[in-house]
């Protein structure tokens, strides 16, 4: 039975790709082909680029306060739908249905966080920086932007970027990926309902060839990415090089440090949701633990205890803790990662390959899996797995396992679990991470501060959301100003001007 196929959104409507390839959207649960996503080509990308830039204009010179009135149309359609948006990320992703309510919700209140546009575009100004003469600065809008989003977030991560680049006065291009397009195309529909002039807002999907064409577009002024490591290094490159402002954030290893004065039971339980809440498949997943001295061998085994009751199955059923994989090629992958644990002598505490989801379904499935005594060498350490497999490593003393975290490629993520005040100020101030937490495990900063991680998670130098995402999406000009009064002064003079 041919699937149907969706269209991409250009110019506030709907239209048909004129590329001649399209991609399967698999239910990772059931592992059917659900419906195809067009590989919008240069031509698609050339039509949605001249929609923004013909609508910038207009949105340009729309009031703030009229951009946030939208803004907050579209908020509560985002509430209002939120059941059915809720539907698609579980079909197309996986996620269960809670999960993905909560991920729902966190974009929600990243566009609550733009609402406030008139307040955040407020520039500075000074009063007589020398005689008669004043100074202020603007924030302006860059022009069309882009996002280019990955699978593990259909609706989030999309939220990260355009309700605050819009918010700004830009227009923007959505790429997101070809495996879960659906909700950020009725997230498109959702959004022109509120009141967004047509060419605002378009989204595209696609793979490598919808990439580089908006990379090498000399229109678009603004790249924004979240994937993986080695790709975001190419979009960042690649989008410096044509002039473009870039943020790209790539792949991640967060490590979480157990001391032994932590509450075990407490941080057992946050690190189960943490390691295998979306079936790991966050880039603020948990993946490492950094058990310190004694606090081991009895962390271990409340792990593993609370690992094997996980209930794994499609997310659209009831009291499921962890649903499937995106793809059968994915599923492959952290197979063969977890094949190369048990073959390079890591302790298997608990092996997912075995779990009985995997046989009965014909879904993208692996259970929960737990390794012990993991060395930094060790393929399992060195590699982002992106899946439901939590790694132990042993640290004497905490200052051990900072340096352990330190000497770790990527500074996404990071957590302690203590009950001291001096062990967790040492940390905070000395970790070389992004985004830190104290006993919480997943330190994902509220839609008013900025995501963003350190070394090889981020390329460029500013974060999303929060005011490095108005700074992002925005240049700032400096006006100085003096209104002659009349009195006498020699305006000739060729040196370099003194206000003060």
């Amino acid at each position: 039975m041919t699937q149907p196929l969706l269209s991409l959104w250009i110019n506030g409507q709907s239209q048909a790709s004129q590329s001649q390839r399209a991609a399967d959207i698999f239910n990772p649960a059931t592992g059917e082909v659900i419906r195809r996503a067009p590989l919008a080509d240069k031509p698609d990308v050339d039509r949605a680029v001249a929609a923004a830039r013909a609508a910038y204009p207009g949105w340009r010179d729309t009031t703030p306060l009229r951009r946030a009135r939208i803004l907050m149309q579209f908020r509560e359609l985002l509430q209002a739908h939120r059941e059915e948006l809720v539907g698609l990320i579980t079909e197309e992703h996986g996620k269960t249905h809670e999960d993905a309510a909560g991920s729902l919700q966190r974009g929600i209140e990243v566009v609550e966080f733009a609402t406030g546009v008139p307040h955040l575009l407020k520039g500075e100004q000074a009063e007589d920086v020398g005689r008669g003469v004043d100074c202020h600065s603007l924030l302006q809008p860059v022009g069309v932007c882009t996002g280019i989003t990955p699978f593990n977030f259909p609706v989030m991560v999309p939220l990260w970027m355009f309700p605050v680049a819009i918010a700004c006065g830009n227009t923007f291009i959505l790429k997101p990926s070809e495996k879960v397009p659906s909700a950020s195309l009725r997230m498109a529909e959702l959004f022109h309902e509120a009141g967004l002039p047509p060419g605002v807002f378009n989204v595209i999907s696609g793979d490598k060839e919808a990439v580089d064409a908006l990379l090498a577009h000399p229109q678009v002024q603004a790249v924004s990415f979240v994937g993986s490591t080695p790709v975001a290094r190419y979009i960042y490159e690649t989008g410096a090089r044509q002039g473009k402002r870039v943020q790209a954030l790539g792949g991640a290893k967060n490590h979480a440090i157990v001391m032994p004065d932590a509450d075990l039971d407490f941080a057992a339980n946050a690190l189960t949701g943490a390691a295998y809440g979306s079936a790991g498949e966050r880039c603020m997943a948990i993946s490492t633990v950094v058990a310190v001295g004694a606090a081991g061998d009895a962390l271990v085994e409340e792990l593993r205890d609370r690992a094997s009751r996980l209930n794994v199955g499609a997310g659209d059923e009831k009291d499921v803790d962890m649903g499937p994989l995106i793809t059968g090629a994915h599923r492959d992958r952290v197979r063969k990662l977890i094949d190369s644990g048990a073959a390079q002598k890591a302790k298997l505490v608990l092996d997912g390959r075995q779990h009985p989801v995997v046989e009965k379904s014909r879904g993208f499935y692996l259970g929960p899996t737990l390794f012990d005594h993991v060395k930094p060498e060790m393929t399992i350490y060195q590699e982002e797995i992106f899946g439901p497999v939590l790694i132990v490593l042993r640290a004497a003393n905490l200052d051990e396992a900072i340096a352990l975290v330190n000497a770790n490629p990527y500074g996404n993520g990071t957590a302690i679990f203590t009950s001291s005040g001096a062990h967790a100020r040492r940390f905070e101030r000395d970790i070389e991470v992004g985004m830190v937490g104290v006993n919480v495990p997943i330190p994902v900063p509220m839609a008013f501060f900025s995501f963003g991680g350190w070394k090889a998670s981020l390329f460029g130098d500013l974060h999303v959301h929060g005011m490095e995402g108005v700074y992002f999406y925005t240049r700032s000009k400096v006006v100085t100003s003096r209104w002659p009064t009349g009195h006498k002064e020699d305006p000739s003079s060729l040196s370099m001007p003194t206000l003060g």
